[in-house]
């Protein structure tokens, strides 16, 4: 994963993805919790190596992208190994839900368009408040 920029680059180039809104990015991240997701229209890497590696191949860091919250093993924990983990079977139990979620927020963007798809999906889940989340 941390080597997406070429095939994204060779999918940009296939499908004809000029434009920075013809392409999302959609990628994990240890700084959210597990099931919370950041929409965002653009900007930089955040240290996603993923990203990096795409918006260095593509020469741009202006495409949107959505953040999948897959949680921190903590201090002391190993990030390589928790990332290449397997879900916990809670985790597995709420993958339906939270890629339903996922559905519904590139269906705002293709018909609402980013800036306000951010705000119903940058909006902690149902039943969580703003310090869950």
């Amino acid at each position: 994963m941390n080597r997406s920029g070429g095939a994204v680059m060779r999918a940009v180039a296939h499908f004809g993805l000029a434009e920075p809104g013809s392409l999302l990015v959609v990628y994990d991240d240890l700084d959210l919790p597990f099931g919370r997701l950041r929409l965002r229209g653009a900007g930089g890497a955040g240290g996603h190596r993923g990203l990096s590696d795409i918006q260095h191949a593509l020469e741009r860091s202006d495409m949107p992208r959505l953040r999948v919250g897959i949680g921190h093993p903590g201090p002391e924990g190993d990030v390589v190994d928790y990332v290449l983990s397997p879900f916990s079977a809670a985790e597995t139990a709420a993958l339906g839900p939270l890629l339903g979620r996922g559905a519904d927020a590139l269906d705002d963007i293709l018909r609402h368009g980013v800036a306000a798809a951010m705000n119903r999906v940058n909006a902690p889940p149902e039943g969580l408040t703003p310090t869950d989340a």
